[in-house]
């Protein structure tokens, strides 16, 4: 698998709503995703990088005031200059234990220089999951693209 990037934050008033039992709002948590998984993109390819969508964000439970959100980010699947990366944002209770809330797939392309996109390794899946992620990564890409 390719080498996972970790992010971890502590939900702090300023990232929440207003309501009686604050909640995290959802453009916090797609910040983190796209800086969280724009660092995978650039350790996998060595290179700048630039967010071209963050799309299949799923929203699956809340997170509240002062809980701690772990997000972990990897590389499913590369085009020529493309890379999409899934991140996966999970709570983490105090006893370590930890509980998926959201998973989004972003795709950055690779810069050179000049700000001109750039090739970067192909990916090749070895692991049971790298070949599932990677398969899907293809339909996704033909949903977004339509090739």
């Amino acid at each position: 698998m390719t080498e996972k990037t970790t992010s971890v934050q502590i939900v702090m008033p300023q990232h929440c709503n207003g309501y009686a039992k604050p909640r995290l709002f959802g453009g916090q948590i797609m910040a983190w995703i796209d800086v969280v998984g724009a660092v995978a993109a650039r350790r996998y390819s060595q290179k700048a990088v630039t967010t071209v969508c963050i799309d299949h964000l799923t929203f699956l439970k809340p997170a509240y005031l002062n809980d701690t959100v772990v997000q972990e980010a990897f590389v499913t699947w590369t085009g020529r200059t493309s890379m999409e990366v899934r991140v996966d944002s999970m709570v983490e209770r105090l006893d370590g234990s930890r509980e998926l809330i959201n998973r989004a797939y972003a795709v950055f392309v690779a810069l050179d220089d000049d700000d001109r996109p750039s090739p970067v390794p192909a990916f090749v899946p070895e692991t049971a999951e790298e070949i599932s992620e990677y398969k899907d990564a293809e339909i996704r890409k033909k949903q977004r693209t339509g090739k």
